[in-house]
C-alpha cells in the first residue's frame, strides 16, 4: 500500500484550491492558490513537505488556482511547473519569475508520463486563457479532478469515466446564487456555460462518469458566497439516490474545505 495512489484535498473552495497527489516515485500538487505559507502548513498538517514536491500542475490562471505558483517555484527550485501556453502567458508578470529550467509545457488532450504516474490533460469551458484539467493514473488507479468548468462536454465525460476517485466542482446552491447579494452580470458569468457547475450540475456529471470502480468522490470548490457544505451534501445525495445510485455503500460523498486538508487517502 506504501507504494499506492494517495490524495489529499489541501483546500477547495472559492478562496483558493490546492490538492496534494503520491505514489511511490512521485509527490505533486494540482495549483497553488493559496500562499504559499498557508499551502506549507497545509502539507505539514498531512505529514508531508514541500521540499519533497517534484512536480506542480497548474489548470488556469484565476488568482484562487495560481496565487503561490511563483513563490513555491523560487522557494523549491527541485520543483518543475507544468502548464499549457495560454496559462503560462496568462499568468506571465502575475507570478513573478520562473527559472526557466523549472518551465514546461502541458498542452491540453495530452498524457505526459513521470515514471510510476502519467497524468492526461483535458481542456474545459471556463472563463480563462486556456483552462484545462488532469487525470493521474497510477498502478491500475485513476484520480480525477474537475472543478472550474461551466458545463461537462461528451468528451470531457469519456476522458474521465469510471475513475476510482474524483474531485468534483458543486460551486453553487441556484436559488442562493440567484438571491444573493452578486451583480446580475457576475450571476449570468457563473451560470453560463464558461462559468461553474452548480451542485445539481455537479450531481448530473457524477451519475455520467462514475463507473464500479468509483469509491470516493470530493465535492468541492464551494462557494463561498453561494453554497453550504451541508447544502451542496444533501442535494448530491438526494438527487444519486433518487436514480438509484449506492451512495455510502458502493462510494462515499465526501466534503472538502477552504482551509483544512482531509486526510491522505489511498485510492
Amino acid at each position: 500500500m506504501n507504494d499506492g495512489l494517495k490524495v489529499s484535498i489541501l483546500a477547495s473552495g472559492s478562496t483558493g484550491n490546492v490538492t496534494y497527489i503520491e505514489t511511490g516515485q512521485h509527490k505533486v500538487l494540482v495549483d497553488a492558490g493559496l500562499s504559499g505559507k498557508k499551502i506549507e502548513a497545509l502539507m505539514a498538517s498531512i505529514g508531508k513537505s514541500m521540499s519533497d514536491v517534484d512536480a506542480l500542475f497548474v489548470t488556469h490562471e484565476h488568482s484562487d488556482h495560481r496565487k503561490a505558483v511563483g513563490i513555491l517555484a523560487r522557494r523549491y527550485p527541485q520543483l518543475n511547473v507544468y502548464a499549457n501556453k495560454g496559462t503560462w502567458d496568462a499568468m506571465g508578470t502575475k507570478i513573478g519569475e520562473v527559472a526557466t529550467e523549472q518551465k514546461n509545457l502541458f498542452a491540453p488532450d495530452t498524457t505526459l508520463s513521470l515514471g510510476d504516474l502519467d497524468v492526461e490533460s483535458f481542456s474545459v469551458s471556463h472563463d480563462a486563457a486556456e483552462p484545462q484539467f488532469y487525470s493521474f493514473h497510477h498502478a491500475g488507479k485513476s484520480f480525477v479532478i474537475l472543478t472550474d468548468t461551466g458545463y461537462v462536454s461528451e468528451h470531457v465525460e469519456g476522458t474521465i469515466k469510471d475513475a476510482d476517485a474524483y474531485l468534483m466542482e458543486c460551486n453553487h446552491d441556484l436559488e442562493m446564487l440567484r438571491q444573493g447579494s452578486y451583480s446580475w452580470p457576475l450571476k449570468q458569468r457563473i451560470l453560463g456555460e464558461r462559468g461553474h457547475l452548480s451542485n445539481e450540475d455537479g450531481a448530473e456529471t457524477m451519475m455520467d462518469v462514475l463507473g464500479n470502480h468509483t469509491k470516493r468522490i470530493f465535492l468541492g470548490h464551494l462557494s463561498q458566497e453561494n453554497n453550504i457544505k451541508s447544502l451542496a451534501h444533501l442535494t448530491v445525495t438526494s438527487m444519486m439516490t433518487n436514480h438509484d445510485y449506492g451512495v455510502g455503500h458502493d462510494f462515499q460523498l465526501l466534503d472538502t474545505d477552504p482551509d483544512k486538508a482531509s486526510d491522505l487517502y489511498a485510492i
